[in-house]
């Protein structure tokens, strides 16, 4: 019984430390480009600033709301904070073509790449979207929301500020 106990404890222990949280790195996955080429996601970086990593899919119109939000300041973000936004989608095979079509009319000109296997979603510990992340200099994990209401990309800026003058943020 307590062998039992100990190995049940054990591993819960290592399959929550598989997970991506406050403070952790962002994991290694493999997702792709919109033109096909393969990317690993831990090679991620902005040259010590801020990254928001958003998962969205075209299918999710939360999604597609808050990422146009973003859109619409984007420009004035990257020029005060340095901050660069990565748009994941977890659209499947079936869907993934309509990713292009969707990036190109909405004139979104962040980086966008796709996770067909939701690899990298399962490493981040994405269970819905839209999910955002707020990734440190040193490419850590520091904050993260899930969901989208109007508004809410006026506190993820305030979040991407603080952390581009270095303080901390609180969740």
């Amino acid at each position: 019984m307590k062998k039992t106990i100990f190995s049940f404890l054990l591993t819960a222990l290592f399959s929550f430390g598989a997970f991506a949280g406050d403070g952790d790195k962002i994991p290694a996955s493999t997702v792709k480009k919109l033109d096909g080429t393969k990317v690993n996601s831990s090679t991620f970086s902005n040259n010590g600033k801020p990254i928001i990593i958003s998962f969205w899919a075209t299918w999710c119109k939360p999604c597609k709301k808050e990422l146009d939000a973003i859109q619409e300041n984007y420009p004035d973000w990257v020029k005060e904070t340095g901050v660069k936004l990565i748009a994941i989608s977890i659209d499947d095979s079936r869907s993934s073509g309509k990713v292009v079509t969707d990036v190109k009319s909405k004139g979104w000109d962040f980086e966008v790449y796709i996770d067909e296997n939701q690899d990298f979603k399962r490493a981040m510990n994405v269970n819905n979207v839209p999910h955002t992340f707020l990734v440190d200099g040193n490419g850590k994990i520091v904050w993260s929301h899930n969901s989208y209401t109007e508004g809410d990309e006026n506190t993820l800026f305030e979040n991407v500020k603080k952390l581009a003058k270095g303080e901390t943020l609180n969740h």
